[in-house]
C-alpha cells in the first residue's frame, strides 16, 4: 500500500456505514468508475441532474480510505455527501472492509476483470498518476503482478477472497467486467434487480447513453480530467476500455507463463474471458 491509502487507517475502519449504503469493491482498474457512473444515475440522474455537470465522479463517489494530497479524504466527503444511499467505493481486499459494512448488511457490487486486461490498465495507470510509485518497464511490472507485489496486493487473492465471501454473505453482487463489455443493458438490469430498482425503458436507455465508453472518456465529470494528480499527456484514465489489449503488450513466451501461473491461483469456480 502506500501513504495516501493507509494514513487514515483507523478512521477508515471505524467508518459507520448506513443500512442504505452501496459499497463498489473492484481491483484498481475493473470497472470501478463504470459501476460507479451506472449507479449514480440510476438513483440520481433523474433527482439531481446538476450534479451530472458540476460535481466529478469523485466526490460523487467517494474512495473510502483515500487520503490524497489537495483532496477531500474519501470520509470527509462521505462526511457530507448531501445524497441518500450513499454509493462508495474501494479497492479493499475484502478482508480490509470496515466491519459495519457487514454488521449493517450492506448491499456490495463486486466487479471483476480478466487478469491479463487488469494487469496492462493497471501499469498505464500507474505510468500517468504522479502519487502512486513508478512501475519501472512492462518486463519488471509483468512478474510484480504475478508475485501480488502491486498496490492492493495480488490480483488473484482480490478475486477469490470476494468470491468466497459471495459464498456466505447473500449481498453481494458478483459482476465481471467482460460481461459489461458484451451486452451493458442486460448487466444494468441484473444490477438492478440485485438493488430492487426498476427504471423506465426510457430512463435504461438515457443511461446506456452516457455510459458507454466514447460518453465517459468525454466527459469531464466522469474521466477523471479534473484530478491533478493524474498526467494526461502521458496516458489518459479512460483509456481504451476493451477486452483483449493484453495481446498488444504480452510476449508469447509471457503468455505461456501467465497462463501457468494462473491455473495454479484461481479459484476453478471462477471463469474469466480474455476475448469475446
Amino acid at each position: 500500500m502506500i501513504h495516501y491509502l493507509t494514513s487514515n487507517w483507523e478512521k477508515v475502519q471505524s467508518f459507520q456505514a448506513r443500512p442504505d449504503d452501496i459499497l463498489v469493491a473492484t481491483y484498481p482498474k475493473a470497472g470501478t468508475t463504470w459501476v460507479s457512473y451506472i449507479l449514480d444515475l440510476l438513483y440520481f440522474g433523474q433527482t439531481s441532474p446538476e450534479r451530472q455537470t458540476s460535481t466529478p465522479i469523485y466526490e460523487r463517489v467517494p474512495y473510502l480510505e483515500s487520503s490524497f494530497p489537495n483532496l477531500d479524504s474519501g470520509i470527509e466527503l462521505l462526511e457530507k455527501l448531501p445524497t441518500s444511499p450513499r454509493i462508495i467505493k474501494t479497492h479493499f481486499p475484502v478482508q480490509f472492509v470496515p466491519k459495519s459494512f457487514w454488521e449493517q448488511n450492506c448491499k456490495i457490487i463486486y466487479v471483476a476483470r480478466n487478469a491479463n486486461d487488469n494487469m496492462v490498465s493497471y501499469f498505464h495507470m500507474d505510468l500517468m498518476t504522479l502519487t502512486l510509485p513508478d512501475p519501472g518497464d512492462w518486463n519488471t511490472y509483468f512478474q510484480r503482478f504475478m508475485q501480488g507485489q502491486l498496490m492492493y496486493g495480488s490480483w488473484y487473492d482480490h478475486v477469490n477472497g470476494w468470491w468466497k465471501k459471495k459464498q456466505s454473505y447473500a449481498n453481494i453482487h458478483y459482476m465481471f467486467y467482460e460481461d459489461m463489455i458484451e451486452d451493458t443493458g442486460r448487466e444494468i438490469n441484473k444490477l438492478c434487480n440485485f438493488l430492487g430498482l426498476s427504471p423506465s425503458e426510457q430512463i435504461n436507455t438515457q443511461i446506456l447513453g452516457k455510459v458507454n465508453f466514447d460518453s465517459m472518456k468525454n466527459n469531464d465529470m466522469v474521466n477523471y480530467s479534473t484530478d491533478k494528480d493524474m498526467d494526461f499527456t502521458i496516458s489518459r484514465f479512460m483509456r481504451k476500455g476493451k477486452v483483449g489489449d493484453w495481446k498488444n503488450h504480452f510476449t508469447v513466451a509471457q503468455n505461456e507463463e501467465f497462463d501457468e501461473d494462473f491455473k495454479k491461483k484461481i479459484n476453478p469456480a471462477l471463469i474469466f474471458r480474455t476475448n469475446i
